[in-house]
């Protein structure tokens, strides 16, 4: 059975990781606005890529957080 699991979650992280890149500010990482970056940005989608494959549960958690947190803002 692990041997499906644990596969599993690193292609899930994986997919969240790349999916989410351009939004990791809601997160609590990264800066609200995209900068351009002369390099296209590889090395910092790479590094969130793996970031989001082994910590995607608590960047879920953390992320709803910070969409209330925007919503919240856009209501006052």
């Amino acid at each position: 059975m692990a041997h499906v699991v644990i596969p599993s979650f690193l292609v899930v992280g994986l997919l969240f990781g790349l999916l989410t890149y351009p939004h990791r500010h809601l997160f609590g990482e990264g800066p609200p606005q995209q900068h351009v970056d002369p390099q296209g940005g590889l090395g910092g989608r790479l590094f969130w890529a793996a970031v989001g494959t082994f910590l995607w549960p608590i960047l879920i958690v953390s992320g709803l957080h910070g969409l209330y947190r925007v919503y919240s803002a856009r209501r006052t």
